[in-house]
């Protein structure tokens, strides 16, 4: 792994902030001084952890039988990645049992939608559902999504081996990220992080989370809150 530079304490760095914002008091720039060293420091272990994540050996080599239909018709696994080497795969909860998708999917897809172009940019993004394709592309109508590429997963075999099914038959939702060098398709990493990783009072959560909503909800007074979460539809 590379190492980093010599880096500035994070004190350090607070002292030569300079700003102040209108009418604040003593007390206020004090405690905001000390919030912004431990940003300074998250920042820091961010990045650190995401060093340790792209320095993974290789994961293991995908060799499922799977079996996709796209808006252009059928395709394998390899078939997800295009032009590019590495693919992200988001599992929907929208089973063949679902009548309508999951609203807190829903709510981080609509997010993704909108960066959909620029990731696309970089690395292939497709999102697979066990819906059939027919119901999938009138939900995609119906919330305004353009650049998604939403997948049906024909033979389940997919959302089985890589952790979207659970044990009962409902829908688990899941990140996974695969690579493809010289040829070879590999999961590169995985979220892992669910019920079992929890902590007390918190719902189960990433690191960074992958919903943009609750980065910005963490940035207010009301936080996330303990029992709003987001919906398909809200009252007129």
């Amino acid at each position: 792994m590379t190492q980093n530079p010599t880096l500035v304490p994070a004190v350090e760095l607070v002292k030569r902030n300079a700003a102040t914002q209108p009418n604040e008091s003593d007390e206020y720039r004090h405690a905001r001084n000390e919030l912004l060293r431990e940003e300074i420091e998250l920042r820091r272990h961010i990045e650190r952890v995401a060093a340790m994540r792209r320095a993974l050996p290789p994961g293991g080599e995908v060799i499922g039988d799977y079996r996709f239909e796209g808006e252009n018709g059928p395709l394998d696994f390899a078939g997800l990645f295009g032009d590019k080497q590495t693919l992200v795969v988001y599992s929907y909860m929208y089973g063949p049992q679902r009548e309508r998708p999951c609203p807190m999917c829903t709510s981080l897809l609509s997010a993704w939608e909108g960066e959909a172009r620029d990731i696309q940019q970089r690395v292939a993004l497709a999102v697979i559902a066990r819906a059939p394709l027919q119901k999938l592309l009138a939900f995609k109508r119906e919330r305004g999504w353009r650049d998604l590429k939403l997948y049906s997963d024909l033979n389940g075999n997919f959302s089985r081996d890589y952790h979207a099914i659970a044990p009962d038959g409902s829908d688990i939702p899941e990140i996974n990220v695969f690579t493809r060098r010289d040829g070879i398709i590999r999961l590169f990493w995985a979220a892992e992080m669910g019920f079992e990783t929890s902590d007390p009072g918190q719902d189960p959560r990433g690191a960074p989370d992958p919903m943009p909503i609750w980065t910005l909800l963490d940035m207010t007074p009301e936080g996330r809150g303990t029992d709003w979460y987001p919906k398909l539809d809200y009252p007129a």
